[in-house]
């Protein structure tokens, strides 16, 4: 038996925003990140139709990129004195992503972090408040998936939580938010959608309910991410589809280890952080290709390939036409090929080697990996993320 979760209801369009104003409740906690949703004013429409829906309206603001543990543990007591009955999460991943975390401790103060580090091992949610996801970034699809990403920066290590219980009730995908993303972020998200997708098409459970959906948004993300880069709105607000449709098939087929060793290099090392969705747009090659040793999951690689019109003989031409086709896409939208070249050389050489053995060993038991069609050896999964440190060749 296998299970296919998603939102309630899903609103999506321009001028979606306004179904806020229906929501039946009393108390709305609004979770926002560092400013822009208040910059562009979307903040103010979302508190105004709270408003019109009778609910008093109580912001819980600045939740940073990579929410960490002690943020989400500030945003529970805010919430369990306040005793809200909707938490209306809005912005990119990381204030919906914190606020999903907040909600279960919201709900279950008793529960501590390392509780619900184990997947699928949540409290029965919804016994105080229902949630509403806003994405305004085209790229985590957290509105519709049962993940979220905390870090504990005590320990360098950013935990992927997931369970249905933490999929929102209400999700709305309102592309003039996704509008005011800039180019270097439209970029990373979108490349993060293009990873679930594809890494959702290949993991050992996909099935015939999210292999349609990877599929076409493979095939969006494919004509629609570069001209997006570009400033074309229409393509724009067309990936902001494409990324929740990637959403819906990843958060039921699961991820592989292009997330695994996003979640575990991505705050592991002192010079700073590793944008995650740029983290998965330079692994990504290489993991096809580690991968595609797996006879099935090349065959899956190659009808990937085909459906976005590449052209080769036999399933090995196919995925390396794949390969070769990413790392284009990443070139087009100045994404660097490796770590070594990431932000002009943040993550430092020795301080990366020093820390091989730990993070390759973190990667391995990520929560993502276990449905990967190939599970590395700690020696793999080392030479993997040297291979995308140096964007050396591999061939193992």
């Amino acid at each position: 038996m296998a299970r296919f979760t998603l939102p309630r209801d899903l609103y999506h369009g321009k001028g979606s925003l306004a179904e806020l104003a229906n929501l039946k409740g009393k108390k709305a906690i609004v979770v926002v990140g560092g400013g822009s949703m208040k910059r562009f004013g979307f903040l103010d429409k979302v508190v105004g139709y709270l408003e019109q829906a009778g609910m008093e309206v109580k912001l819980f603001e600045n939740v940073e990129p990579d929410p960490s543990v002690e943020t989400v543990m500030k945003g529970a007591q805010a919430m369990r004195e306040f005793e809200p009955d909707w938490i209306v999460a809005m912005g990119g991943g990381s204030p919906i992503d914190a606020a999903k975390a907040m909600w279960t401790f919201y709900e279950y103060p008793e529960v501590s972090f390392e509780d619900l580090i184990t997947p699928f091992s949540f409290p029965t949610l919804r016994t105080k408040a229902h949630f509403c996801a806003i994405p305004s970034t085209s790229g985590t699809a957290t509105e519709v998936t049962a993940f979220a990403v905390i870090t504990d920066y005590e320990k360098g290590i950013k935990y992927p939580l997931a369970d249905f219980n933490i999929t929102p009730d209400v999700a709305i995908v309102d592309p003039e938010l996704a509008e005011t993303m800039p180019a270097k972020l439209t970029a990373h998200t979108g490349m993060d959608a293009m990873t679930h997708a594809i890494e959702a098409y290949v993991s050992t459970l996909h099935c015939d309910y999210t292999d349609p959906l990877a599929l076409h948004a493979i095939k969006m993300i494919h004509t629609d991410l570069k001209k997006s880069y570009d400033g074309d709105m229409d393509a724009r607000d067309r990936m902001h589809n494409a990324q929740c449709l990637a959403g819906m098939a990843f958060s039921n087929a699961l991820l592989g280890i292009v997330h695994s060793m996003a979640h575990k290099t991505g705050a592991a090392y002192s010079g700073g952080h590793i944008v995650h969705g740029c983290a998965n747009a330079m692994y990504l090659p290489k993991v096809i290709k580690y991968n595609s040793k797996n006879p099935e999951a090349e065959k899956r690689y190659a009808e990937i390939a085909r459906f976005i019109g590449l052209q080769g003989e036999t399933d090995t031409e196919l995925t390396d036409e794949l390969i070769k086709e990413i790392r284009s896409m990443n070139a087009s939208l100045n994404i660097p090929a490796c770590i070594k070249e990431y932000e002009g050389g943040l993550i430092d050489e020795k301080e990366f080697n020093e820390k091989l053995h730990d993070v390759a060993a973190l990667a391995i038991s990520d929560a993502c990996t276990g449905s990967n069609p190939r599970i590395p050896t700690q020696e793999e999964m080392e030479k993997l993320l040297t291979a995308c440190f140096y964007d050396k060749e591999i061939d193992f």
